[in-house]
C-alpha cells in the first residue's frame, strides 16, 4: 500500500558507496550495533500500531498554548530547569520541585542514569525480553548488559537480585509484553539491591499502581515517567524522573543544560494543567484494550493480560508471524514484528488505536487466520 522512504546514502564520484572508516571510533562504539526504532511512514492513511502512540489528540490546552507561543520568544534560550514542569508535578505528586529531572524524553533520563552510574566493565542488568534500547545505552558506556531471563508467567526474574549490578532496569509495565510487576516486588528488588534501580514507567497512566512511593523510602530507586504516551505529546518529546534528593542532583549535572525546548515545556505545562483530557484518553484506551483482547482471543490467539497501551499477541498455530506481519502491512495496518528475538518469533506486538482501527484490524486478521 506504501513504499517507505529509502535512508540517504552518501555517494562516490563513481557511484559506488564509500567504505565506512571506523578507525577513528573508539573500539566500543566501532562495534556497537546502534537502536532501530519502529517504522514512521509517511503515507498518513496508514493504520499505525506499531510504535505505541497515542490515537487521541493531545489537550486542546496544549494547541492553544503551542500557537500563542509561536513568537518572536523563540529567538531566546529556554528554561534550563524546565521549572514550570517541576512545579506542577511536584504539586501533583507531592514531592519537593528539586526532586525532578525533566528530559528530552525518558530515553534521555535513561542515558544520563547509565553515565551517571555505570561505567567501563560495570554491570547493568535487566530482564528480558523488554525495551532494546537498554542494550544500546550499555553499549555506549562501554559496560557489560547481564540480561536475565523471564519465565513464561513474566513475574520479576528472582535472580534478577543477585546480579551485583551496577544498575538494574525494569520496565513497569514491560514492553513488549505489557504485563506488570507489584509495587511490592519491587520494593524487595530495591532492599536487595546494592546499585541503582531504574523502574521504567513510560506506561503507567494504563495500569492500577505505579512506584513513586517507593522513592519516598529508598534512596537507590530512580522512576521514569514520560508524557509520551498517555498525554499524546510523542513528538515533543518530554520525560521526567524523580528521585531521593542526592540522587536527583547528580544526574542534574550530567543532563544537558538546554535540554527541553520552549515548545516543549509549554506543551508540558499545558498537558499538567487540563490532566482530566490525559485521564479520560487512557480510559478509552484501557476500554478498547479489554475488547480486542476479548476478540483476539476469539480468534485463537495467545494474548497476555496487558497494563499498557498495547497487546503482545502468539499467532494461532499453523500461523506464522512474518508472514501475517507482512499481509498485515500490505492492508495497510502496521504493528510491530521481532524478528531477532526467539522468544518473540512467533508474536505481534499490536498498539491500541482508535475502536475504528480495531475494527478495521480484527477484520483483516479475521481473513488472514
Amino acid at each position: 500500500m506504501f513504499d517507505p522512504p529509502a535512508p540517504h546514502r552518501l555517494r562516490c564520484e563513481d557511484g559506488t558507496a564509500p567504505m565506512a572508516d571506523t578507525s577513528a571510533f573508539l573500539p566500543h562504539i566501532a562495534s556497537m550495533a546502534g537502536y532501530l526504532p519502529g517504522e514512521q511512514p509517511r503515507d498518513s492513511h496508514v493504520i499505525k500500531l506499531n510504535t505505541n502512540e497515542n490515537p487521541y489528540a493531545p489537550s486542546p490546552l496544549v494547541l492553544a498554548r503551542l500557537r500563542a507561543a509561536v513568537d518572536n520568544g523563540l529567538r531566546r534560550y529556554p528554561d534550563a530547569g524546565a521549572n514550570g514542569i517541576r512545579q506542577r508535578l511536584a504539586a501533583l505528586f507531592a514531592f519537593p520541585a528539586e526532586q525532578f529531572v525533566i528530559g528530552n524524553g525518558s530515553d534521555e533520563l535513561l542515558n544520563v542514569a547509565l553515565r551517571c552510574f555505570a561505567g567501563p566493565g560495570d554491570t547493568v542488568a535487566y530482564a528480558t525480553p523488554s525495551y532494546p534500547y537498554y542494550a544500546k545505552l550499555i553499549d555506549l558506556q562501554a559496560a557489560q548488559a547481564v540480561p536475565v531471563e523471564f519465565g513464561d508467567d513474566y513475574r520479576l526474574p528472582p535472580a534478577l537480585s543477585g546480579t551485583n549490578a551496577a544498575v538494574t532496569f525494569v520496565p513497569n509495565p514491560n514492553s513488549p509484553t505489557g504485563t506488570a510487576v507489584s509495587s511490592t516486588d519491587l520494593d524487595d528488588l530495591a532492599a536487595d539491591l546494592d546499585g541503582i534501580l531504574v523502574i521504567d514507567e513510560a506506561y503507567v497512566d494504563f495500569c492500577q499502581e505505579g512506584a513513586l512511593d517507593l522513592v519516598r523510602r529508598r534512596d537507590n530507586v530512580i522512576v521514569m515517567r514520560t508524557l509520551s504516551k498517555s498525554f499524546s505529546l510523542a513528538g515533543m518529546r518530554i520525560g521526567y524522573c524523580v528521585a531521593a534528593p542526592e540522587v536527583a542532583a547528580g544526574l542534574w549535572k550530567v543532563k544537558e543544560h538546554y535540554n527541553v525546548n520552549s515548545l516543549s515545556q509549554i506543551a508540558a505545562e499545558a498537558a499538567l494543567d487540563d490532566i482530566g483530557w490525559m485521564q479520560s484518553n487512557a480510559e478509552r484506551i484501557i476500554a478498547t484494550r479489554g475488547r480486542l483482547t476479548t476478540r483476539m482471543r476469539d480468534l485463537g490467539f495467545h494474548v497476555w493480560d496487558s497494563a499498557a497501551n498495547f497487546i503482545l499477541c502468539r499467532v494461532p498455530t499453523g500461523a506464522d508471524a512474518c508472514r501475517l506481519h507482512a499481509n498485515l502491512r500490505d492492508q495497510g495496518i502496521l504493528v510491530r514484528y521481532f524478528p531477532d528475538n526467539p522468544r518473540l518469533a512467533d508474536c505481534l506486538r499490536i498498539s491500541i488505536g482508535t475502536d475504528d482501527d480495531m475494527d478495521l484490524l480484527l477484520k483483516v486478521l479475521k481473513r488472514l487466520v
